[in-house]
């Protein structure tokens, strides 16, 4: 019976010291990654579709009508200036032109023989062997005869002018576009021939809406990009028209450059401006949680001896190569968490990592890939 009771006294004791509850042992705080902001170059940019033109381009027509004849070039091919082209039937133009000259010929032989029998008239009048009739009658010839020779020649001018407009010539030097006529094509004044533009030096036009080109100045960088976002060359705006079109309300904005990339007149190429630069904080995309539409920053600062995170509503601004530039909110020098971001909660302890990077942004290049909100 006293070995019974020591039992039961035993087990009650066990029993009364498991149904205490040990206190909770707090988590260690979670370590985190941070960052340091530091303010850093940033582009206010849009990009647009651009249209290339050539300074120097012109539809060749003919100012003559006839058969085309012979055809000198072929599309592509770089000309000089007043390099043949195309060239009309000239037969009837050239047989004109030799009878000109015949009548040419035939005139100046008359006038030369007026001009010694005045000389003749003369003399003899002098020495009184000539009336003052027969005078004024020799003069008159050989006024007559200039005057016939002088049309003459005009007449030969005329038609070496007119066969020469039986060959069309490039206006200047100059790459030629698709030949549009062949040979024994009957051709008139209306009819198109060919074209002839020059690439060395090229202009490219954009339309950007109106708010935004009343930000432009003449001298706004411009840059053109290749089919990847990568520069290709830069220039400067020297055009900004006056009036927006009526239908659009875009305003067309020019910029003129010299072509080292190859790109060809009428091209569509990927065009952006750079507005402005200035200095802005960059936030890495990781650290932005957003909540119902806000965005919000955890700012790792130091409370009662330890550190924990507070989370701290942002506005942002361009969202460039995995980075957002901050409009307001945060301040040079805070730091914020950039992993375990899903963890965290407000006012929670943590523990910073080995020092963090001392600066968050990439470059202005990167950040210029894409417009501000907002739009163009």
């Amino acid at each position: 019976m006293k070995r019974l009771w020591t039992l039961v006294v035993w087990v009650a004791a066990v029993s009364g010291c498991a149904g205490e509850s040990a206190p909770p042992v707090a988590p260690p705080p979670r370590e985190i990654e941070v960052i340091s902001l530091t303010p850093h170059e940033v582009r206010d940019t849009g990009e647009y579709l651009g249209s290339l033109l050539s300074r120097q381009s012109v539809t060749l027509l003919p100012q003559v009508a006839g058969y085309v004849r012979r055809i000198h070039v072929h599309p592509g091919q770089q000309v000089e200036e007043g390099a043949p082209l195309v060239e009309v039937d000239a037969r009837e133009e050239t047989a004109a032109l030799d009878s000109a000259e015949a009548q040419l010929g035939s005139s100046r032989v008359e006038r030369e023989l007026a001009h010694r029998l005045l000389t003749r008239v003369e003399t003899l009048h002098q020495e009184g062997l000539a009336s003052a009739q027969e005078l004024e009658t020799a003069r008159a010839r050989a006024q007559t005869a200039e005057a016939t020779a002088r049309a003459s020649a005009a007449q030969v001018a005329q038609r070496q002018v007119q066969l020469q407009r039986h060959v069309v010539r490039a206006p200047f030097a100059g790459i030629v576009d698709d030949v549009l006529v062949r040979v024994g094509d009957f051709v008139g004044a209306s009819t198109q021939l060919t074209r002839v533009a020059r690439a060395e030096v090229l202009e490219v036009s954009v339309s950007v809406p109106a708010t935004r080109a009343r930000t432009l100045r003449t001298d706004t960088p411009m840059e053109v990009l290749d089919a990847k976002g990568q520069v290709l060359l830069t220039t400067s705006v020297f055009f900004i028209a006056p009036q927006a079109d009526p239908r659009t309300q875009l305003v067309e904005v020019k910029a003129v450059f010299r072509n080292t990339s190859d790109l060809r007149p009428n091209e569509l190429v990927r065009v952006r401006i750079v507005y402005a630069v200035r200095d802005a904080l960059q936030l890495p995309t990781p650290a932005v949680v957003r909540q119902s539409g806000q965005p919000f920053a955890l700012v790792v600062r130091e409370k009662d001896g330890g550190t924990v995170v507070e989370r701290r509503p942002i506005t942002l601004g361009a969202l460039g190569d995995r980075t957002y530039v901050v409009e307001a909110g945060l301040q040079a020098g805070d730091r914020v968490a950039v992993s375990s971001i899903q963890a965290l909660r407000d006012g929670m302890p943590v523990k910073v990592k080995a020092a963090a990077r001392a600066d968050a942004g990439p470059s202005p290049q990167t950040l210029a890939n894409v417009p501000s909100p907002g739009g163009r």
